[in-house]
């Protein structure tokens, strides 16, 4: 499928890197050299109606000289169907209690707590993904790509992105919750990798007690993030306070 890089009568104010199309992801051929061209693409964004994420170099495809946007296969595009999610709801199905004999999940139990509250204040979310994404850029080799769309939490499921394939297949689902959580936190998609994401977040929580539902949020989306850290659900809180990236791994 092709689609053209810009909405007819919106050029880019700004020149991209040398790129193509793969589908309905445009991605640069080589990584970002020049980080403040995230920036710019985030604040073209509502004239493009192109998102800007990054694509993190990935040693385990590189070293065989693949590429997962093209050489790893993708799930049909389930966008038309985010809109019949209930995030709620489906965080409460994914939250499994089987991994542990119940400590790791205190102070909460077998019943999934329901979603946090959204936070009062918060800073604008584009200018903090804007902030962020620059500063990845900067740090470290990621390729800039580009994906129409009307909102950052669809992409996963435009794309029918398969990094969570071993937790469901349910692509829409995913982006319903992406969606709530960039309502909520202005918690918006950044980096995109073969099996993980992440998230600038504009309103993190401020306290522990407000941590704590997010953190069970975070478990019930992403297992093998919390799994992978050290300690129970309240240690895995307090790293949440006042975060401003929220990194996820399907590894």
């Amino acid at each position: 499928m092709t689609i053209a890089p810009f909405r007819p009568g919106t050029p880019p104010v700004q020149t991209l890197p040398p790129g193509r199309w793969h589908g309905r992801i445009w991605v640069s051929d080589l990584p970002l050299a020049r980080p403040e061209r995230y920036t710019g693409c985030v604040a073209e964004f509502d004239r493009s109606g192109l998102w800007p994420v990054l694509i993190p170099h990935d040693q385990r495809f590189a070293a065989n000289g693949e590429d997962w946007i093209d050489d790893r296969g993708r799930l049909a595009p389930a966008d038309h169907r985010i809109d019949s999610v209930d995030p709620a709801e489906v965080l409460a199905r994914w939250w499994d209690t089987s991994c542990c004999d119940g400590a790791c999940l205190r102070p909460f139990g077998a019943k999934f707590p329901g979603l946090a509250r959204r936070p009062s204040r918060r800073a604008d979310p584009l200018a903090e993904a804007g902030n962020t994404g620059s500063i990845l850029a900067a740090r470290g080799q990621h390729r800039l790509a580009l994906v129409q769309t009307e909102r950052p939490a669809d992409i996963p499921a435009i794309l029918g992105w398969t990094g969570m394939i071993k937790a469901t297949d349910q692509v829409h689902e995913l982006s319903a919750v992406l969606r709530s959580w960039e309502d909520r936190f202005g918690a918006t998609l950044t980096v995109l990798g073969f099996d993980s994401m992440e998230l600038s977040v504009a309103a993190p929580p401020r306290t522990q007690g407000r941590a704590l539902t997010v953190a069970a949020e975070h478990r019930s989306f992403c297992l093998p993030s919390f799994a992978g850290q050290p300690g129970n659900l309240r240690e895995f809180a307090a790293n949440l306070v006042q975060t401003r990236r929220w990194q996820f791994s399907w590894a």
